[in-house]
């Protein structure tokens, strides 16, 4: 998780604590164009997108931010190149391998929610290592989705449901929200306050559909790789000016 702090190590003045969100996640979009603007092969920029996540990671740590959740890898991108696919599975072993003892030092609690069972068995071995050396962890919670779908997510939810009140033990009348959360890739962990979004697009793209329902959005069009301290910035004032209703008046 080593990587050079940029500016801002420090909570910025004009933000306050109180309003600061407890759960941020991030849409990290943008890699292979800023790689493509770089004249490098898109390769390139996922492993610039991996040093702008360690950084974020440490800025919500050095700001009081709680929980992080990146998006790393949908079910859909499984249709990108082959040679792409592979890297990626690649990078998050290594990544996971060689971050994890700093991770530890700095009470990092790592977990990853998606359909962990499709992914490379060498990648499943490292990540179920990460999860189980950093479970005690209270500094910040990371979660990293990976092989992860909204609406999978909630078919299997459905399922895991349906399953249970043909067995009997659940009632039909039952099922409540909660009920329904326990039953996600994401149980027990807090919704989201806010969701950014890189490289200007703005759709939710599959993430966190059940989630987001009260979650504030910010969209800016910086790509992944060049999304810093200076730019979190931006997006955390911008949220402190929204006043969250939750459907209320």
């Amino acid at each position: 998780m080593t990587t050079q702090h940029t500016e801002l190590q420090y909570l910025p003045l004009d933000l306050k604590k109180e309003l600061l969100p407890q759960h941020v996640a991030v849409i990290m979009d943008g890699n292979g164009r800023w790689a493509k603007r770089q004249g490098l092969p898109r390769i390139m920029g996922h492993k610039a997108g991996v040093d702008a996540i360690k950084d974020l990671l440490h800025c919500c740590k050095d700001w009081g931010i709680k929980a992080l959740t990146a998006y790393a890898f949908s079910t859909e991108n499984w249709k990108r190149p082959q040679e792409e696919v592979e890297f990626l599975m690649t990078l998050f072993q290594r990544v996971l391998r060689q971050e994890l003892r700093e991770m530890v030092e700095e009470n990092v609690q790592i977990q990853f929610v998606g359909n962990l069972q499709a992914l490379p068995k060498a990648l499943q071995e490292e990540i179920s290592r990460s999860m189980a050396e950093t479970k005690d962890n209270c500094s910040i919670r990371f979660t990293v989705a990976t092989n992860y779908g909204g609406r999978q997510e909630i078919l299997q939810a459905c399922r895991a449901i349906a399953q249970k009140v043909q067995e009997g033990l659940l009632k039909p009348e039952e099922i409540s929200e909660q009920v329904f959360e326990a039953h996600l890739y994401t149980a027990g962990i807090a919704d989201p306050d806010l969701l950014i979004r890189t490289s200007g697009e703005m759709r939710l793209s599959n993430f966190l559909l059940w989630q987001m329902a009260y979650g504030e959005i910010y969209i800016t069009d910086t790509l992944w790789p060049d999304f810093d301290r200076k730019e979190f910035h931006r997006a955390l004032s911008a949220y402190q000016q929204r006043e969250r209703r939750f459907g209320k008046i």
